[in-house]
């Protein structure tokens, strides 16, 4: 019996099939896009406090919700940065050959 699922195999892209010299560069790639993005995100909140910080007329108030703004969304890229380290450690890691001379052990 056969279920029918949203996503049946015949209706999938397939994925190309790549090396795994490859797999590992797009891997990395992706963590340094990734890093990149959360560069552009902390940048803008730095903007937008000195942006807060330019108005005439802000109230303290005010300024403090904008700067507990600014507060949690590092904490949060905080959060990412700590994935992708997992990410790259887990890359790192697992994709160690053993007895293939080209590839250094974990260790060195």
């Amino acid at each position: 019996m056969m279920i029918d699922t949203p996503c049946a195999r015949s209706q999938c892209p397939e994925m190309p099939k790549v090396s795994l010299d490859q797999a590992v560069v797009d891997l990395m790639e992706s963590i340094a896009l990734q890093e990149t993005a959360l560069s552009h995100i902390l940048c803008a909140e730095s903007r937008k406090m000195q942006k807060a910080m330019d108005l005439d007329g802000l109230d303290l108030c005010k300024l403090l919700e904008v700067n507990d703004s600014a507060t949690n969304m590092v904490h949060a890229v905080a959060n990412l940065e700590l994935v992708l380290k997992d990410k790259l450690e887990f890359v790192s890691n697992n994709l160690y050959v053993p007895g293939d001379s080209s590839c250094p052990s974990p260790a060195q």
